[in-house]
């Protein structure tokens, strides 16, 4: 175990945070050999150890001398301890310099991208975006989209549909996002063909004397009154393999044409999709809202676990998620071994925030410096900061993977870097996607891959039109060579159209990213959501937006509101429809007086769906019978030759 003295000399900046010594602390930054971004024992940056002792000077004083806010460790970003916090002041202070940060690595890094692209061979492809779930009715209304991507030298072009989530709906536009790259530098040009309206942005990393980026109004109380989610996928569990096909005895590895491209189809295994939450800056009664279960999530089983305060026998496995901050000193812990009711004020720390609203009791030791800057010491799961309040859930993942030996496109020269580029200015899904197929992939191009994205949300990704080949694209000729097929993208891809609005551009801006954790949260907050008006399944004309969820909140027409037998009649759909399939398959009768299926007190549409369901249903059953008597006469041909 280190003593005291090796403590601070091996980790002066850590050790001055965990005192509380800011005046030692700025002095400490000023010494030129000082390492900011070291890391303790425990994996946590100065800046991150601040943040999670709730230290607001100690956290501006680090910012200041410009730590890194986009450091992430365990899984959690510095934001998302920030926001554990419950301090409206930490966190205003720890986005406006980690978007500073974020925009000054996006304008230096896009740069440095398109010179990448330059040497590469020119090229046009789409990539299909289709969303799909698990939850019933609801693959058929998730949305879907196409980017189309043009690369001609060091200019690309993105166009694209689908925006983002917001408000419960999947938002629809019209944009094109034009990149075009110097040697040093770099424009992003970004056309709202809706409204006619242009931006052009000079990408430079000179940002001149800001210091920080103000978050949109309402960013910080929005986060502090949501849990905090983060996603993560086992990549080191996951293992590829040749799916098969054919019948029992003639089984071969299987091969599908995808897009006319004679496809390798390889299952990915071991897929578990990890979504942890943490609610400890949110009160008891705002846990309660957002663990409340309805009965459609119920039926469907997607609530999120139910926080259950521990007891005293369980104390010491409360112990690893509920220790104090080692600030409180000795105080605290009489208050805690007591049980007094002045140590939730205490852990409340000085912010005037709630305490983590778990109603637990408090660990009855605190961690000692010599115990947590020593690696070889087992903390046994406690922690220091505020008390946390985690529930995880994990979904097990069946992947399947399209590869294609021969393909013009290359994916590391071509596909990555465009990826990369795309992470800058579209939502975290096409990062998931990079991650993925930046695996330790099997040999071939990989023209259909699905992923998860979220607890409830799949996609499923094709590779298409390449070159043009497929459907004609204005300024893109497709060229036949003797032993290849390449295209010619003309330079008028990446002109403005003359007739368009330029808005004007802030050399400040920071591109609008979905924040992965608060994207899911919304998605499943709409899931949860039982009351409101919202409009028509599908499309919508008139807002032109896509609302994947209303279906599952039974409303039927714009501006009604959500009776409450519409979500019993939308579980009662349910329940009939898979009480059906299990019906099915287990060879049960139909009752000959149910002639309607069992719809008959459900809404039209509703009905038609559902018999459309049961119908599929039924014609799988028939080939699965097919394929058995297949696999009985074969047999049965067999022993006859013997």
């Amino acid at each position: 175990m280190k003593s005291l003295d090796e403590i601070k000399s091996e980790y002066p900046l850590h050790w001055q945070i965990w005192n509380g010594n800011l005046e030692d602390l700025q002095q400490q930054l000023q010494t030129e050999k000082i390492d900011k971004e070291k890391i303790d024992p425990r994996g946590r940056t100065p800046l991150m150890l601040a943040v999670r002792l709730s230290n607001l000077q100690c956290v501006k004083c680090l910012l200041a001398a410009k730590c890194n806010a986009t450091y992430e460790h365990a899984g959690w970003s510095i934001v998302q301890e920030a926001v554990c916090t419950g301090d409206v002041d930490i966190l205003t202070a720890i986005i406006e310099v980690r978007d500073l940060q974020r925009h000054v690595q996006r304008v230096t890094h896009v740069p440095k991208l398109l010179q990448h692209l330059l040497d590469a061979p020119d090229f046009y492809i789409e990539m299909k975006w289709e969303f799909t779930s698990w939850v019933p009715l609801m693959s058929r209304l998730c949305p879907s989209d196409t980017y189309k991507v043009y690369k001609r030298g060091a200019n690309v072009r993105i166009d694209t549909t689908l925006l983002g989530f917001d408000n419960n709906t999947w938002q629809r536009g019209n944009r094109s996002y034009i990149f075009k790259g110097g040697k040093e530098t770099a424009t992003m040009i970004e056309i709202d063909h809706d409204t006619h309206e242009v931006m052009v942005e000079q990408m430079s990393s000179d940002i001149g004397d800001i210091v920080a980026i103000p978050p949109p109004i309402g960013t910080v109380r929005a986060r502090l009154a949501a849990p905090v989610i983060t996603n993560n996928i086992e990549m080191d569990k996951i293992s590829f393999e040749r799916n098969k096909s054919g019948i029992w005895g003639w089984r071969s590895e299987k091969s599908e044409i995808i897009n006319g491209y004679n496809c390798k189809v390889y299952g990915a295994s071991n897929v578990e999709f990890v979504t942890k939450t943490r609610m400890d800056h949110l009160s008891e009664e705002q846990i309660k809202n957002k663990t409340a279960r309805t009965p459609l999530h119920s039926l469907l089983g997607i609530a999120d676990e139910d926080y259950v305060p521990p007891t005293d026998a369980a104390a010491p496995a409360a112990i690893k998620d509920r220790t104090p901050s080692p600030r409180l000193g000795e105080a605290a812990a009489a208050c805690i071994e007591n049980g007094d009711s002045a140590a939730s004020a205490l852990l409340g720390e000085s912010n005037g925030s709630s305490t983590c609203g778990s109603g637990a009791s408090t660990p009855r030791s605190l961690i000692t410096p010599e115990e947590y800057f020593s690696a070889e010491v087992d903390l046994q799961g406690r922690d220091i900061g505020k008390p946390k309040n985690l529930s995880t859930k994990v979904q097990r993942f069946k992947a399947n993977l399209w590869l294609a030996e021969e393909h013009p496109i290359r994916l590391q020269e071509q596909v990555l870097p465009i990826l990369d580029l795309m992470s800058t200015m579209a939502s975290p899904h096409v990062s998931k996607l990079k991650d993925f197929i930046t695996m330790q992939l099997p040999a071939g191009f990989p023209v259909k891959v699905e992923i998860p994205l979220f607890h409830v949300l799949n996609a499923c990704i094709t590779f298409g039109n390449v070159f043009a080949m497929t459907s004609p694209v204005d300024h893109v000729s497709t060229l036949q060579e003797q032993d290849r097929v390449t295209c010619l993208v003309d330079d008028r891809c990446f002109d403005i159209p003359s007739h368009y609005v330029n808005r004007g551009a802030d050399s400040r801006r920071q591109m609008p990213l979905d924040e992965d954790d608060m994207l899911q949260y919304a998605i499943e907050q709409s899931l949860a959501e039982t009351s409101g008006a919202g409009g028509a399944c599908g499309l919508d004309n008139e807002s032109d937006k896509v609302d994947i969820w209303e279906v599952l909140r039974g409303q039927h027409t714009v501006g009604t509101e959500l009776l409450p037998e519409d979500d019993e009649q939308l579980q009662r759909v349910l329940q009939e429809s898979l009480l059906g399939a299990h019906a099915n398959a287990s060879g049960s009768p139909v009752s000959e007086d149910d002639d309607d299926g069992g719809f008959r007190y459900m809404d039209t549409d509703l009905a038609l769906a559902m018999r459309l369901s049961q119908q599929e249903q039924q014609k799988f059953e028939l080939e699965r019978q097919r394929e058995q008597e297949m696999i009985e006469q074969a047999l049965k041909l067999s022993l006859q030759e013997h």
